[in-house]
């Protein structure tokens, strides 16, 4: 019986409610313009926090005649606004109140509002769109094919509405007359204004090198914006502001609108920026300092010298791993988040600004990785359960990884490779670039991490990466094991082959990315490297290997990838018995004798080493090499080339010439 009496108990609440709601929608559509005024106020302060009457009157068809009083020319500037104030509320409820605003077309007439002359209108109308576009629910894409953009301006609005993400976006914004509608709003005398004109040139700068290049030359009151933002960032001004400007600057200057000597960058942006990372500054404005300077001088070594020897910055910098002090004293669960939110991003934009500064000095290099605890807190920053923090630890590994001496000493003392490997198990694509980056570092000949990483499994790891769809990870793969079979032993490069199979190796070779193609042909070059190991590996893919060599040189490829190409035959030719797999082969001894007589100097002295390894008199068999390729003509283009004015083929023609005559 209970359940038969409920059901008639909430439908008469509900009544209710919908009735109390359905008198706020009535009263939109009195004759009397004040009452609806009023019945506007009403319904704003009915709807203040309270999602369930929200809902009702979304459901009762208020938010059309909202909308229709908004846009109606006779309607009172206090009614319109009124209007936009009470659609904001709105927006503000759920998902679905959001959805239902934009079944109804608010968008467009929310930009229509813009045009309006009456401050408060334009800002109760901004309000609403901020909301509406920061929803999940909002298509992102809609702002950008609305064609009121353009007639909407910035030009009486205190808070430009403007959400570009990437370069179609801000191109969008750009055509649309965003730059010259926003640049007098920088000497506005309302801060809240500049704020938000700065805001949206950082945005729309943001790798853009068409509007940087466009900014550079905009006049403001008879001053460029340059100066402006100079001015801007001076320490009178504040911090926000100081830091929205520096990013600005940095912007422009990365997209190569400003050139990196530039006063306002040398002597301006980056001391700022420096001056941010200080122990003064609140730990927000300290990790956007730190990630806007390593923007700024991440491939300029220049800055990167300066950025060093300013105020102490890598000294500066190791203060960000020490907050919070004490972590196990904090009983408050939301206190402990909060601190550990902010180590995070204060050890990751630390990370970020070692990777720049120690990009390419070995002498910074050293610097930093003397700095207290350094080569622990990247191991330890490795293992981070912050994806993003794991990320700036591998790129200032990467970093790092670049000195011979430092990959000799710090990082076989601490084993760097062993969280290294781990990191490369199940990572992200974007960690397992840098971390694959890192790795063909320590695989390097002089690295003694090279030894125990092929130990632990490598091989198989990198042999993997080679194919991936990711273009960088098939690169950082075969990369790798191009470094891992230079001077090798015959068992890792049978186990490179191994691992490879000699279907993938192929495939590589048919790659359509060059980097791809050329990595491959220097591992197979490292990898016919030595006479025994040449024999053994032509032995059983020479077939294969002949193969797609004759490919490459057929095919439309640049002179580096020919080149390349070349030397691998050369190689082959210095084989005892792999050798002969070019004498029978007519076809690649015609392409040989092709390049000997091309233009190009470098694939000349390419093809010469072919012949010149061919045609040693001191091993089996060269008397008959040297006949056929008589025959072939080659001893007269040997006459000829050793007449060149190229000292370096005029040698090798002459060295080949005297094989003859022995």
């Amino acid at each position: 019986m209970a359940c038969v009496l409920e059901a008639p108990l909430r439908m008469s609440v509900l009544s209710e409610v919908t009735a109390s709601s359905r008198h706020y929608v009535d009263r939109l559509f009195d004759p009397d313009p004040q009452k609806v005024l009023q019945g506007v106020i009403d319904m704003k302060n009915a709807v203040i926090g309270n999602n369930k009457q929200k809902a009702n009157l979304i459901v009762l068809g208020a938010v059309p005649r909202l909308l229709y009083l908004l846009q109606q020319e006779t309607s009172s500037t206090e009614l319109r606004t009124e209007c936009a104030v009470v659609l904001g509320s709105l927006a503000m409820g759920t998902e679905n109140n959001v959805k239902s605003l934009l079944d109804c077309h608010i968008i467009p007439a929310l930009l229509q509002g813009l045009l309006s002359p009456d401050l408060k209108f334009i800002e109760a109308c901004l309000r609403c769109l901020r909301t509406i576009f920061t929803s999940p629910v909002t298509p992102e894409e809609l702002l950008y094919t609305l064609r009121h953009w353009h007639s909407c301006g910035f030009k009486s609005s205190p808070q430009p509405l403007l959400c570009a993400n990437g370069p179609d976006h801000q191109t969008i914004l750009f055509n649309h007359g965003a730059v010259q509608n926003i640049a007098h709003l920088l000497v506005s005398t309302s801060y809240k204004v500049q704020m938000q004109a700065l805001k949206c040139f950082s945005v729309l700068a943001f790798e853009n090198p068409q509007v940087s290049m466009t900014l550079v030359n905009v006049l403001v009151d008879g001053e460029l914006l340059p100066q402006i933002f100079v001015k801007m960032l001076q320490r009178d001004k504040p911090i926000e502001m100081q830091l929205t400007s520096a990013k600005c600057l940095t912007y422009m200057c990365r997209a190569g609108a400003i050139r990196t000597d530039d006063n306002c960058i040398v002597l301006k942006t980056l001391p700022c920026l420096v001056r941010m990372c200080s122990k003064e500054r609140l730990l927000e404005e300290r990790v956007e300092g730190a990630e806007t300077l390593a923007y700024l001088i991440e491939t300029d070594v220049e800055l990167q010298r300066i950025a060093s020897i300013t105020d102490h910055l890598i000294a500066m910098l190791a203060d960000y791993f020490k907050y919070p002090s004490s972590v196990s004293a904090i009983t408050d669960i939301k206190r402990l988040d909060h601190d550990l939110k902010h180590a995070h991003e204060l050890r990751q934009a630390a990370f970020k600004l070692y990777a720049s500064l120690g990009a390419n000095d070995e002498d910074i290099r050293k610097k930093i990785i003397e700095t207290e605890n350094m080569m622990d807190r990247i191991v330890n920053g490795l293992s981070e359960s912050s994806i993003k923090v794991r990320l700036a630890a591998v790129r200032c590994l990467h970093s790092l990884s670049r000195s011979v001496q430092q990959l000799r000493t710090s990082f076989q003392d601490h084993a760097v490779w062993k969280p290294l490997m781990k990191v490369l198990q199940n990572a992200p694509d974007e960690i397992l670039v840098v971390a694959s980056s890192t790795l063909c570092n320590l695989l390097l000949e002089f690295s003694p991490s090279k030894e125990p990483i092929l130990e632990s499994g490598a091989v198989e790891l990198l042999c993997s990466l080679t194919q991936s769809e990711n273009l960088a990870l098939r690169v950082n793969g075969i990369w790798a094991l191009m470094n891992m079979a230079f001077q090798a032993e015959q068992k890792i490069k049978s186990d490179i082959l191994r691992g490879l199979s000699t279907e993938q190796l192929f495939q590589l070779l048919s790659d359509s990315d060059v980097n791809v193609l050329m990595k491959t042909l220097g591992l197979l070059r490292n990898l016919l490297s030595t006479r025994p190991h040449i024999d053994h590996i032509m032995s059983s893919h020479g077939k294969q290997i002949m193969q797609a060599v004759t490919l490459i040189l057929e095919g439309e490829h640049n002179i580096e990838v020919k080149e390349q190409t070349l030397c691998i035959l050369a190689n082959i030719a210095d084989g005892t018995t792999a050798k002969e797999l070019i004498m029978t082969n007519d076809d690649i001894l015609q392409k040989i004798k092709y390049y000997m007589s091309h233009s190009n100097a470098k694939l000349q002295l390419a093809a010469m080493f072919c012949i010149s390894n061919l045609v040693w008199n001191e091993e089996e068999g060269s008397q008959e090499r040297q006949d056929k390729l008589r025959d072939m003509g080659i001893v007269d283009i040997l006459h000829k080339l050793s007449q060149s004015s190229d000292p370096n083929l005029c040698d090798k023609a002459k060295t080949a010439l005297q094989q003859y005559l022995a």
